[in-house]
Parts: structure tokens; sequence; C-alpha cells
């Protein structure tokens, strides 16, 4: 029966049985994270964390150190590290938060004055905002009540991550034969392969994320400098922070640069900041992105503001930063299956060539 099908009916129909896994693997995987979000996120973060830090680990074996030294020592780094960048830039919103606040309500009053009612009702919110605390102050306490249990989820959730990295970086020569042993034995192969071409999708987007938003912070960073804007500092963490959301968050992070300039420094500096802003952004997307990512999984535009949108509406901030990523082992899955499939279709053709030129030659 399958003979007497077209070529290009039987691909069809294997793309769309592919695509019905796909899916429904994902689907599956998409309730489990909604289902367990308490226990895969640190999960999640701790796969990220050991993409991004595996070259290092790597390093450090082959230069004999021992596996679980390695890893520990690897940990350390990143506690140091991230301990650091904390401290640095805690140390400067709380220096210049007053002027980027001072600056956001004098923007708001700047809209006041443009905007007539609009905005004079949004400057009466931040001139009343004592009186709205005192009348509500019993929601801002559970507020404050609830924030601080997110922060304990949060603290609890990175000690968890971090303990993770740890043994996965120190397992991690066990993670194929891991994956052989889940698999049927016909399929260990095909596993495997997938999930090497998955965690080095997410491997390379994390390096080159990383790495594109610490040039993007430093150039904006320094152009705010230049310019005098306050809270430059501040303004490049959050530049640094938002890298990590594509698309939205270099859009909330100059945002707030260029509303900081413009109640600050006047509309002529706002406009240069607009200019950096947009000179850094066509450095990253016309400069770094291919050079940096450019053996990575590409990924449209489109493609990576809906997994945004899904992420944000499956796991809220939580959801956007992994959604990325996630998406890109995905795609680093499929293109394993289709380089697999066509190198299966391709072989197949040449047998049947192949035999084709025996049995003529054979009849000859």
């Amino acid at each position: 029966m399958q003979t007497l099908l077209p070529e290009p009916v039987r691909r069809l129909a294997a793309w769309c049985v592919v695509a019905l896994l796909v899916a429904g693997v994902v689907a599956v995987g998409v309730w489990l994270v909604v289902a367990l979000k308490t226990a895969v996120t640190p999960v999640l973060l701790a796969l990220l964390g050991t993409a991004l830090l595996g070259p290092l680990h790597r390093r450090l074996v082959r230069m004999r150190v021992h596996r679980s030294l390695a890893a520990g020592l690897t940990c350390a780094a990143v506690v140091v590290v991230m301990g650091g960048a904390v401290y640095v830039v805690v140390h400067a919103l709380i220096e210049t938060g007053d002027q980027i606040l001072a600056a956001l309500r004098q923007a708001a009053r700047d809209v006041a004055k443009h905007f007539g009612a609009a905005g004079t009702s949004l400057d009466d919110v931040a001139t009343n905002a004592k009186d709205l605390l005192a009348k509500f102050g019993g929601t801002a306490a559970s507020g404050v009540i609830s924030g601080l249990s997110v922060v304990g989820e949060l603290i609890a959730a990175s000690v968890l991550a971090l303990l993770l990295i740890f043994f996965f970086l120190r397992d991690s020569h066990r993670a194929a034969g891991v994956l052989r042993s889940l698999a049927p034995r016909s399929t260990g192969d095909v596993v495997e392969a997938m999930g090497r071409r998955a965690f080095e999708a997410v491997e390379g987007f994390m390096r080159g994320t990383t790495f594109i938003a610490l040039i993007d912070a430093v150039c904006i960073t320094v152009g705010l400098l230049i310019l005098r804007v306050p809270g430059a500092v501040g303004l490049g963490a959050l530049v640094f922070v938002g890298a990590y959301i594509p698309y939205l968050g270099a859009f909330i992070s100059g945002t707030v640069a260029i509303l900081v300039a413009l109640a600050d420094r006047g509309f002529v500096i706002a406009l240069w900041v607009l200019g950096v802003v947009v000179a850094v952004q066509l450095l990253e997307g016309h400069v770094l992105q291919p050079a940096i990512q450019s053996r990575t999984v590409q990924m449209h535009p489109a493609v990576v503001m809906l997994a945004i949108t899904a992420g944000a509406s499956i796991a809220g901030v939580l959801g956007m930063l992994l959604a990325v990523p996630l998406t890109a082992a995905v795609f680093g899955v499929i293109g394993e299956l289709r380089t697999r499939y066509s190198a299966g279709t391709d072989s197949g053709t040449g047998s049947e060539t192949g035999s084709e030129t025996d049995s003529g030659s054979a009849d000859s």
C-alpha cells in the first residue's frame, strides 16, 4: 500500500506524524510544568545554569580537576559573581533610585502639562500616594506579606537550583546513559541525539544572550554616563537583566532610560538617549546576534514573541525568562529529527536507485 502512494504524499504524511508527536510531547510538557510548577521551576533554572556554566566545568575537568571539585568550584564562582553583581546593582539602585524616581515623577508632571486632565489625574495619584496607602492599609499589608512569601520562595528555589546545578555538572557525563536507559532499545540513538541537540541549543542561547546582554549594558551605560543621565549604572543593570527577555526587555529598559533623560536633562538629551538605545539595538540585531548566535538555533521574531506571550500566560515573569530557551530546545529537537529524516529519505532513494541499476544490469 505504501509503495502505491506518491513520494510527496509519503513525505507529507511522515511530517504530519512527526508534528503530531512533537505537539503531543509539548502539550504534556506544558501541562506537567503548570501542575508541578514549584518542583519544575528549580529544575528548569538548574538546566539553564548548567548550560551556561558547562564550558567552565569542562575546562576544569580537562585540567585534571576532579569532577566533584570542579562542580563545586563552578558553583562557588557563580555564587561569588552573582553575589557581586547583585551587590553592585543594589548599591547603584540605592544610590540613584531617588534620582530615577524623581525623574519619573517629573516626567509624569510633563505628561500632565501636555495631556491635560488625563495627565493631571496621573499626577494626582502620584501626589496622593500616602493617602491611598493609608486608605488601603490592610491591602498594602497583605501585599507586603505575600511579597515576603514570594521572596522566600525565590530564595528556596535559587538554593535548590544551585544544588541541582552542582549535581548536573558533576554527573553530566552520565546523561547519555540515562537517556538511553529511559528510551526503548531501538530508539536509544535517536533519543540521545535529540537530547544533545536540545542541550546544545540551550547552551548556545544562554552563552550568546549573556554575552550580548553584557555588551548592551556596557554600551548603554557608557552612553548614559557621557550624557550625564542620573542613575546610569542602575539603568545599565536594568538593560542587562531585560536582555534575557528578547524585544520586550529591551523596549522596557530603553523606555525607562528615555523617560529619565527627558525628565532630568530635557528633550534634546532624551533624543540623544533614544539614538543611543536605537544604535545599540541595531548593533545587536545586525552584528552581535549573527556573529555570536549564528551557530545556535535561529528563531523568527514572531516565534519569539509568541513564546514570550505563552510563557507569560503560564508562569508570569519566570515564564517569559524560560520561554525562549525552551523554544530553542524544541527547535533543536525538530532540527535533529529533520536531519535524520532527510538522511533516511536520501539513503532510501539511493538504495532504490541502486537496486534498479542492479536489476537493469542483471537483465542485460
